[in-house]
């Protein structure tokens, strides 16, 4: 489980660097964006069609800078007909918790479009400025396909820098047009959807079409692909697939950022290049791992080549550095890491080729081992993880932080008191480890959020603790731990 979590804290990580927010000052006196909490939520949903809602945390700094604009966003979407609805909630709150948790919010701000009075839910995957959120938000709230009736139409409606989706069809109706309706409908938070009667409005040969058919454009590779499989299983997953280029170039130009979230997003396994692309040679590197790509294509395995000047959060998630450049690193679904650093053209496929045998041991991201770890609160990295948590006999209480979380701030004095309350006890360890620069590869360690707090009694037993971050309350849990481990012993010894 932690894991996962790593991964898509990697996500986040990375996405977060592609989506600066500008934070003008709106100039509106009356509050257009709703307030909702626990209390009025449900009842407020279930009599909207479409509404915006938006949980954050006042702490947050990408909230922070979201807020004019979205205010400034639901005054524009008030004039609107019918008006778009904005809302927000603290979900920092603790009595919004369970909304939080029933929303699926892991970082903040997270933004969903629930429709039907909720009955559907969908991420906002649309931009975070003003200008940007109203015009999603006005496609979002009307039809799920657009329809397509002349050459002009297809022309301002096909953009060359974006996924498009085209369904051709003798007439708008049957099967295979209402199993294209409810994939429009399904993906349209993720992709632009149209629908056409004549393939002769549409570029790139679609004077050659016969429908029914699914033409996909796409700014990459073979620029458009037909399907004729109107099984909606079938069609979403030939646009999830034909939608992530063969090799995705993550560098400063914005329009690759929403094909770079794709592939972060998408559950293949993740081999990237990192390279600084603007030196000379670089083509042989290119030319080798778009090689690669294509001898691995439809295996598991997407292909990424990042641009060093905009790789910066992702080489600070894995805690690599730009001496290490030209590398690769293979990322898996459960959190392990494979690296090749410094790496010539010719490396990249017998690399690759003895990642796929087993022949690569992962790659564990650690801080150095401290030279001196004589405070209470005794520091653990990921190299010393099993000798102080698993290998020490004793019990520890372990807390997971992040250095820029206020609450694992508030709880560091605790902790210290703690530590002090047991510094004289051999068998009792409280320690701490930095969960932004250490790989947690125990799946027993579920770290959702910060701070996160773990006990693990001498003979092995591990506990989440989620009581009052008191002193008292700290202590008492860690001592029913321990009487508990001394029963469980006492009943070993009888037996």
């Amino acid at each position: 489980m932690g894991r996962i979590v790593s991964v898509w804290l990697a996500f986040a990580v990375i996405a977060c660097s592609l989506t600066a927010i500008s934070a003008e000052e709106s100039g509106e006196s009356k509050e257009f964006v709703l307030t909702l909490d626990q209390s009025n939520f449900t009842d407020t949903v279930s009599k909207h069609d479409f509404i915006v809602v938006e949980f954050y945390a006042p702490w947050c700094g990408h909230c922070k800078n979201l807020s004019p604009e979205y205010e400034k966003a639901a005054s524009m979407l008030s004039k609107h007909d019918p008006p778009i609805l904005l809302a927000k909630v603290d979900a920092n709150e603790e009595s919004n918790k369970d909304l939080a948790n029933e929303y699926e919010v892991r970082g903040f701000p997270t933004l969903k479009i629930l429709r039907n009075g909720g009955k559907n839910v969908q991420e906002y995957k649309g931009p975070r400025e003003a200008d940007g959120i109203v015009e999603y938000l006005k496609k979002q709230s009307g039809p799920a396909s657009a329809e397509i009736k002349s050459a002009e139409d297809a022309s301002s409606f096909i953009d060359e820098k974006k996924i498009v989706i085209v369904g051709v069809f003798p007439k708008f109706s049957g099967q295979e047009f209402d199993n294209y309706m409810a994939l429009a409908e399904k993906l349209r938070s993720d992709y632009e959807f149209g629908h056409t009667l004549d393939a002769k409005y549409l570029p790139r040969g679609g004077s050659s079409v016969t429908g029914p058919v699914v033409r996909l454009f796409k700014p990459f590779d073979e620029l458009f692909v037909d399907f004729k499989d109107f099984n909606v299983e079938a069609l979403e997953k030939f646009v999830e697939e034909s939608s992530i280029p063969l090799v995705t170039l993550f560098n400063n130009d914005p329009s690759n950022h929403p094909f770079v979230i794709k592939f972060y997003n998408s559950p293949l396994v993740k081999a990237m290049l990192f390279a600084n692309l603007s030196n000379e040679g670089v083509d042989s590197l290119k030319y080798k791992f778009r090689e690669v790509a294509e001898q691995y294509k439809g295996q598991g395995i997407g292909f990424l080549l990042g641009d060093l000047e905009a790789s910066q959060a992702a080489f600070q998630y894995f805690g690599v550095q730009e001496s290490q450049v030209p590398l690769i690193i293979i990322l898996e679904n459960d959190g392990k890491k494979y690296l090749k650093p410094n790496l010539e053209a010719d490396h990249i496929a017998p690399w690759v080729k003895d990642y796929k045998e087993g022949k690569v041991p992962p790659y564990v991201k650690s801080e150095p081992i401290p030279v001196e770890n004589n405070e209470p609160v005794k520091v653990v990295v990921a190299d010393t993880f099993d000798d102080m948590v698993f290998k020490s006999g004793k019990n520890v209480l372990l807390e997971f932080y992040a250095p820029w979380c206020g609450h694992c701030q508030k709880l560091a004095p605790i902790l210290e008191e703690v530590a002090v309350h047991y510094e004289n006890d051999a068998k009792v360890l409280i320690a701490k480890l930095d969960a932004t620069a250490n790989d947690i590869m125990d799946p027993n360690f579920d770290v959702r959020g910060y701070p996160t707090v773990y006990f693990r009694s001498a003979d092995g037993n591990i506990s989440a603790y989620e009581g009052e971050r008191t002193k008292e309350d700290i202590i008492d849990f860690i001592e029913k731990n321990r009487e508990k481990t001394a029963h469980q012993e006492a009943l070993k010894d009888e037996l």
